[in-house]
């Protein structure tokens, strides 16, 4: 079970990991409300997901990944 509230480095991974999609999306000209209709994702999950606020399912950042065209661990560092 997750301690509540979560660490301070797990809510840094989760900003580092927003910030990564937020730049390969930019890289592709996508806009939030793009990349949610080619991942299936509502727009507000998108923007929850690139600030931070929000703890994602694994398939989630698949289908952003491939949407993208990048591999996994280039969103995950």
């Amino acid at each position: 079970m997750p301690s509540d509230p979560l660490p301070a480095w797990v809510l840094t991974r989760r900003q580092a990991v927003g910030d990564a999609i937020r730049a390969a999306r930019g890289r592709r000209q996508l806009s939030q409300e793009a990349l949610g209709e080619l991942t299936g994702l509502d727009r507000k999950t998108i923007n929850r997901i690139e600030q931070g606020t929000h703890s994602t399912l694994l398939d989630h950042l698949l289908l952003i990944a491939d949407a993208l065209d990048v591999p996994l661990a280039d969103l995950v560092r």
